[in-house]
Formats: structure tokens, sequence, C-alpha cells
């Protein structure tokens, strides 16, 4: 049989050319643009449809022309009507997108609240989300993924996102002042606003803050041998600094000494661990700031790591005096703490009060290595709201004895040692709307231990309440419903298959049988 090369190349030309064109539609949908893949790809269909009609016209002609070409062509308008309105329909519903949130706690729609920050932004908002492809992190960033949908299709057009691996582009991250993975940067012309633990609330709240720019400085107390808020050593401050700057705080240092004054754009005074005591002035200075309404964080560690010695404490003579905080005489003792680290001074923060600083820490712990009860004497400052923040677990004291924590041999004595659980820290706020957060212990926002379960999301939560900043609003609480899978028994499991595998398809190939036959006897 003598070989048509001809035809061959004729259908081998149709091939290439649809198979180009298959290409070109792959390319097209993934990459979107017009580059030379895709372009190499329509010159090889445009090439091949050319060869296939040039090896024989006359076919081709016949089959325009003809009486098959006549019906394939009222087929070929029909396809060509029905998938315009398949075009028209997607073009109609890709334009005038409607959700409907069919989910009975209604999980998937933000807070009526949320909808007027997103109605009232001034400007776009880009959510830069740093996520590593770290799988510990990949349920976090699913989630964020959809929530962060919710604000794109509600921000009409304002609010934009994008996923950016910090790995791959370290450039963005540093620029972003990222510190850990998971963190959301959401930026409004040049301001940005940093979201480590990701909610709707805190995104809102971001926003709220963006919206807001005011100028706001926290100061770091320097002059009595406080750790630095500079530098890299585990006894210093730099990722509180690094974590307040990423929410727009400018972090400074403040010589009370040599200032003679507290600024007037203190949003917050942070006395951050002092070594020796502060002087009667300095105390009356942050003493006449508080009363004017301002805020202070302290961080007071017990006498036996400073280098107080024997001379008196103006400060905490002062907090108890004029505000109700009684900083103990004393060092903690957890046999929690000894248990699980074994160091028997090593405080865990067990339980929190219902605070605006708490609030969103749920059950996540924070540790505290050497610290002093902080309590709370409702008799005196009687002017301000106080409550004990933090408390430890009852398998705790407060160490009066110095002697004995020298020796290494800790004991409580009833009567004379505070028992657990202990305060470790207290809040209070007056009428006047000052603000004072007191910690018995300096160490756990250090970089040492910044990173330690909660806290660095303890002190920050701290110096944002303390500077008025929480949460602007309180968003609508969703009641979670929960949902049980029952497994349907095996009977029904049996009913479900064979419906699915042999009853329909069997009706479908019935049913095409039957029109065969019928087809053949009317010939």
């Amino acid at each position: 049989m003598k070989t048509n090369w001809r035809q061959i190349i004729r259908y081998g030309a149709l091939i290439i050319a649809l198979l180009a064109l298959l290409a070109s539609a792959g390319l097209w949908i993934v990459q979107h643009q017009w580059n030379l893949a895709l372009q190499i790809c329509l010159a090889l269909f445009v090439i091949g449809l050319a060869v296939f009609v040039v090896m024989d016209p006359g076919a081709v002609r016949k089959a325009l022309t003809g009486r098959q070409a006549k019906y394939g062509s009222n087929a070929l308008i029909l396809a060509a009507a029905f998938l315009g309105i398949l075009v028209v329909v997607n073009y109609l519903a890709y334009k005038n997108t409607k959700r409907i949130d069919l989910t009975e706690d209604k999980s998937n729609t933000l807070a009526k609240e949320t909808v007027e920050v997103l109605k009232s932004l001034p400007e776009n908002v880009v959510a830069k989300a740093f996520f590593t492809t770290n799988t510990t992190v990949a349920t976090s960033k699913d989630s964020a993924k959809l929530l962060l949908e919710q604000y794109v299709y509600e921000g009409a057009g304002k609010f934009k996102y994008e996923f950016i691996d910090p790995n791959n582009d370290p450039a963005a991250a540093q620029d972003a002042g990222i510190t850990a993975d998971g963190t959301v940067v959401l930026y409004m012309g040049n301001a940005k606003q940093s979201v480590t633990s990701i909610s709707e609330e805190n995104l809102t709240g971001a926003m709220v803050r963006l919206m807001n720019p005011e100028a706001h400085v926290i100061y770091f107390l320097t002059g009595h041998g406080e750790y630095p808020i500079t530098g890299s050593a585990d006894q210093s401050y730099t990722e509180l600094s690094a974590a307040l700057e990423a929410k727009n705080y400018s972090v400074q240092s403040l010589n009370l000494l040599a200032k003679l004054d507290v600024p007037q754009d203190a949003s917050v005074i942070v006395v951050d661990g002092p070594k020796k005591p502060l002087s009667d002035a300095e105390v009356s200075m942050l003493d006449s700031y508080i009363k004017d309404g301002g805020s202070v964080v302290v961080m007071e560690d017990p006498a036996l790591d400073t280098q107080f010695g024997d001379s008196p404490d103006p400060l905490a003579s002062d907090l108890s005096a004029n505000y109700g905080i009684i900083l103990g005489n004393d060092t903690v003792v957890d046999m929690y703490g000894y248990q699980a680290f074994q160091n028997p001074y090593f405080a865990v923060g067990y339980q929190y009060a219902t605070h605006a600083i708490t609030s969103k820490m749920g059950t996540m712990g924070t540790g505290f290595q050497g610290a002093r009860t902080v309590s709370a004497d409702d008799s005196t400052g009687t002017d301000y709201t106080k409550s004990q923040l933090i408390t430890t677990v009852e398998q705790s004291w407060g160490e009066t004895d110095a002697s004995s924590i020298q020796a290494s041999n800790p004991e409580f004595n009833e009567g004379i040692d505070i028992a657990g659980p202990v305060p470790l820290a207290v809040v209070a706020s007056g009428s006047n709307d000052a603000r004072l957060v007191v910690f018995g212990d300096s160490d756990f926002a250090t970089n040492a231990y910044y990173g330690f379960y909660g806290n660095g999301e303890m002190i920050v939560n701290s110096v944002d309440w303390a500077a008025k900043q929480e949460n602007l609003i309180n968003l609508t609480a969703k009641n979670t419903v929960e949902r049980t899978l029952v497994q349907p028994k095996t009977y029904t499991m049996g009913l479900i298959l064979l419906g699915s595998l042999i009853v329909l398809p069997g009706i479908v190939l019935v049913a095409g049988i039957g029109s065969w036959l019928a087809r053949r006897r009317q010939g």
C-alpha cells in the first residue's frame, strides 16, 4: 500500500495546531501574561491550521459548502450561543458577587462594626501576611486567608492583601519589622500596624489605629542600671522595643535625673527594673504625672536581685501610700516552676483576672524569673480601681527570709510568708484617666524571656492598655455552634454505594442502549 504522506502531513499539522491552541489557553489561564511561550504556541496554531488547509483546499471547500457543513454549522451556532450565554452569566456573576452565609453561627460573616470600619476607610489598606511554609503555621495561614477574603469582600475595593514568605523575601520582612512567623502588617499610606495574633478583633483594631495615627511615645526610664532598649544581649528590651515600634509607637529612653521633668508627649513611662532606687525627686515627678492622668508600667525586681541594699525605695512607698499597690519584700518560690523547669524561683503565671490586657490570652501561660509579689490594698488609693492581674498556682509562696534563698533552702513558714496562690502583677485605673500596671519582675520582658509563651503578649498588651490603645471597639460576639459528624450505619452506607456506583450509571446506560435500538428500528 502506498503511503499517503500528503494526508499524514495534513492531519499531523491539524493535531499540532489543536495542541498548540490548548497549550495557549493553558498558559494564559495560569500565567495571564503575553509572553514568548504564548506567542510561539499561537504561531504554531496558525501555521498548523494553514498547512492543513493548503495541503487539501478542495476538501476544506467541500466541508464548508456540503450537506454536512450545513448541519454542522447549525450545531456550531447552537453551541456558540450556549457558550455565549454561559460567558455573559459568569461575567454578570463575577461583577455582582453576592455571598450567603449559611452557617448557623455566621462564622463566615464579619461583625457589623468591622463592616462600618471598612466603609469609613479614608484610604486603601494593604495587608501583607508574612507566613513561611512551616507546617506549624499552615492552619493559621488558611484561617488568615479566609478572614482576609472576607475583608476584601466587604472592603469595596479599599482592602487588599498578599501573602509573603519571609524566607523568600527577607528584605520585605525586615522592612516590615517582622519578628514572628504568621504576622500580618496593615499599611495605609505611610502608616502601618502589625498584628501577630490573627483575629477579626485584632485586624479591625489595627485598622482603627491606622485611622487615628496620633503620636504615642513610650519612654523607658534610665539612670538606675536598667536593661537597655537596644542591643542584642539577652538582658535587653530589644524585642519589646521592636514589637512596640511595629505598632507605630515611638520608643525612647528617659533620664529623669537629667531631664528633671516628664515630657509632655509621654503616653507611657516604663520603669524597667531599676538596680538602684529612684530618687525622691524622680518619684515626685512620676507621681505628679500620674495624678495628671498619665500612665506608667512598673517592673521592679525583688530586693535580692537589685543593688538596693538597705536603702529605702521611694517608688514602692509611693505606690503603696497613694495607689494601694504593694510591692512585697519577698521572692516568689513556685513548686510548679521547680517541677517544670527545675527552678523554684521561676514563677509561672497560672490565672489571669478578667481585664482588657488578658482578654485575648486565653490559656497562654507566662513566666517570671525571680519575681516578688505585687498585691492590691483597697483601703488606700481609693480613687483607683485595682485588680490583681496575674496569680501563681497554689503550690507557691512569697518567701520573706532572704537568708534561706541565699542558702538555696527556701521553706514556707505559715504566718510569716505569703501563702499561694500569690499575685505577680496589679493593674489600676483612676477617675483622672490615669493607668498603672505594676509587675514584680523585669526579666520576663527582656529578650531572654520575651518569647516564653505569653510573655511578649502580656507586656505589649500592658503598654497598649496603659497608652489607652487597647481595642477601641468591641466586636459583636459570635456564638459558636458545635457540630458532630454522625457516621451513617453500614446498611445506609451500602445503599449510598449501590445508588452512586450501580443504579444511577445503570439508568444512564440502559437509556443509551434503548435510544440506540430505537434509532436502528427506524433505519
